[in-house]
């Protein structure tokens, strides 16, 4: 029971960041997998993706009815995401849980550094 409680928390939060930012979700719900409910990096992020889908639809939907979504970006965007997700995601498997780590904090840094500073 506590697991399920633990996983609703991290997929409310994980949901909400996802649709404020765009995010997809992964940026909360790979490090609370793996602090929280002590997953293996592969796992979390494996599991985080299959969140995401369901995410994803949902936002799609609500986004769509609001006219929010840029057709003409999403459709070269998308046909790039996924042939970049088919190949990464199996090579993924070749790198250890460490490496993956450090990878995910890395870019979480540089994007985080990058928004900062940013001008709106």
């Amino acid at each position: 029971m506590k697991l399920i409680v633990i996983a609703l928390l991290i997929g409310v939060l994980g949901g909400t960041v996802a649709a404020l930012c765009g995010v997809g979700g992964g940026i909360i719900m790979v490090p609370a997998f793996v602090y929280f409910l002590g997953m293996e990096h592969k796992l979390a992020v494996a599991t985080s993706m299959a969140v995401i889908a369901p995410t994803a639809a949902v936002s799609i939907f609500n986004y769509t009815a609001d006219k929010l979504v840029q057709w003409n970006v999403f459709i070269p965007t998308a046909i790039g995401a996924v042939i970049a997700a088919y190949f990464i995601s199996d090579k993924m498997k070749e790198f250890s849980n460490a490496t993956l780590s450090r990878t995910f904090a890395v870019i979480l840094i540089l994007v985080g550094i990058s928004m900062l500073f940013k001008k709106a």
